[in-house]
């Protein structure tokens, strides 16, 4: 889809990748950006940009949204956590829930809400924000890589189901991002700008999925391998 003229709803718009998205949508020429986050008062105020009480894992506030924003074209689902552990912590259960929730029933239930809004708007397309964890899973952030496991699998659903809507569904998968997810992270990250002009790039150009950095195309590549990527590989 273009983005020129495009109405926008992207959740965990705040800060991060979802304030970059913001801003380069509004740079390429979108016509509004509804912003949601939980509390609407820590958006950055900008031209073209609409505040948006929108808390994913309440159906109320999702609903409420969708009542809203009837003009939307583009839907970016961003909103997302983590929490480092693995599966055998003693709260593992309670943390995988709790992600679970925003990471992949909040995808869920904003795109349940706002595909018919879509469809009604000629199709427009969804974007939800993935990660290379979808593919593998070290252990140290062992929940939040189920997690977008789960979304990946949404993700490439939702592409089938909505196919007849005329509505384009992307993936993007990225490794570490400079944003307030990865703080703590000793390793080499990508700016949020730069993973937001490439997904935008792969969107105007009619792709499915987008691997945003060299980390993620190695690990796509890889999954098919002699020794997959996904397993420990030999030091």
């Amino acid at each position: 889809m273009k983005i020129e003229n495009a109405v926008v709803l992207i959740t965990g718009a705040n800060r991060g990748i979802g304030l970059a998205f913001a801003r380069e949508l509004l740079a390429r020429g979108a016509r509004k950006v509804y912003a949601g986050a939980r509390d609407p008062a820590s958006i950055t105020p900008q031209a073209g940009v609409q505040a948006l009480r929108l808390d994913v894992n309440h159906p109320g506030e999702v609903a409420a949204a969708a009542a809203l924003a009837q003009d939307v074209t583009l839907v970016i689902n961003n909103a997302g956590i983590a929490q480092p552990g693995g599966f055998l912590a003693p709260d593992s259960e309670e943390v995988s829930r709790r992600i679970f929730e925003t990471n992949f029933f909040g995808v869920l239930r904003v795109s349940q809400a706002f595909a018919p809004i879509l469809a009604a708007n000629g199709g427009g397309a969804l974007l939800n924000v993935l990660s290379v964890a979808s593919w593998v899973n070290g252990g140290e952030l062992a929940a939040y890589s189920a997690s977008k496991s789960a979304a990946w699998s949404l993700t490439n659903a939702l592409r089938n189901e909505l196919a007849g809507h005329k509505t384009q569904v992307l993936g993007l998968h990225m490794a570490y991002v400079d944003t307030d997810l990865t703080r703590g992270f000793e390793v080499p990250k990508t700016s949020p700008e730069q993973i937001v002009k490439r997904a935008l790039n792969g969107l105007e150009s009619g792709l499915d999925e987008v691997l945003a950095d060299e980390l993620t195309q190695h690990v796509k590549i890889g999954l098919t391998a002699p020794r997959p990527s996904y397993l420990p590989q030999a030091a």
